[in-house]
């Protein structure tokens, strides 16, 4: 198997303790261990990073930002899930 034909990795780090992984990029790699090295030599070299995950880029779906309306529009009937529908009773400080 040549450079060319290895898969494509999407990498995801987490800067600190407490945040969520953001997506860093994506990089070709043989297998999962060096997708990891290769991710944290490209995507951490400034210690900004305590974790990461690589994912093959076959295993993500994805919705189509061409079919976000209707894809989405489920929810826009669904009023209760708007905090403008609920009345805060008084004396209520913190909701």
């Amino acid at each position: 198997m040549t450079s060319s034909d290895w898969p494509l990795w999407e990498v995801f780090v987490r800067s600190r303790r407490g945040l969520s992984h953001t997506h860093a990029g994506s990089l070709h790699a043989p297998d999962a261990q060096m997708a990891l090295r290769n991710a944290r030599d490209l995507y951490t070299r400034r210690n900004e990073g305590v974790s990461i995950w690589v994912v093959p880029s076959v295993a993500v779906t994805a919705s189509s930002p061409d079919e976000r309306d209707p894809f989405f529009e489920s929810a826009a009937d669904k009023p209760y899930r708007h905090p403008t529908f609920y009345e805060i009773p008084e004396g209520v400080q913190h909701l």
